[in-house]
């Protein structure tokens, strides 16, 4: 099957604002697309962009995405690249399109002088973690908590 990964346009964002809800259906999490579309094009077409964002299109169509911002490491004192999603339509998934995504990251972190990439899956997406493994990742057990700031000022008041 046939593909391109290339950047994110305009004209790809109301099938990415879609395909976020496909990626949140996917690992179990809510997910409302209300406002998204104008907040990623602000996200990621701003003069300096705080989100990175790349399309696997096939057959004119676009089918996955995967979108990374770059962070820094307090403890290596060097900047990390954050892959924050990474999805494929269920039928694209097994063709060695993630491979390919992870070359181009690979590529991408370099090029920035990233000490490495980071990302976190649910515990239950076996098949990502074995995906993952065999490209060479480590997995480090944590936690991952989130707090609205909303919620926060609720609870400290």
């Amino acid at each position: 099957m046939e593909y391109n990964i290339r950047p994110c346009e305009q004209g790809d964002l109301p099938v990415l604002v879609s395909l976020c809800g496909s990626h949140a259906a996917h690992e179990r999490a809510s997910y409302s697309p209300d406002g998204k579309q104008e907040a990623l094009h602000r996200a990621i077409f701003a003069g300096s962009p705080s989100l990175y964002c790349y399309v696997v299109e096939s057959q004119a169509s676009v089918v996955g995405y995967f979108t990374f911002t770059f962070d820094f490491s307090t403890w290596d004192a060097r900047r990390f690249l954050y892959l924050d999603c990474l999805y494929l339509n269920a039928e694209y998934r097994n063709l060695g399109i993630g491979k390919k995504v992870f070359d181009l990251l690979v590529d991408i972190a370099t090029q920035n002088q990233c000490v490495n990439i980071q990302w976190q899956t649910p515990l239950f997406n076996e098949r990502a973690i074995k995906f993952y493994n065999r490209v060479g990742a480590r997995a480090k057990e944590k936690m991952r908590f989130s707090l609205e700031p909303t919620a926060a000022n609720k609870a400290y008041k």
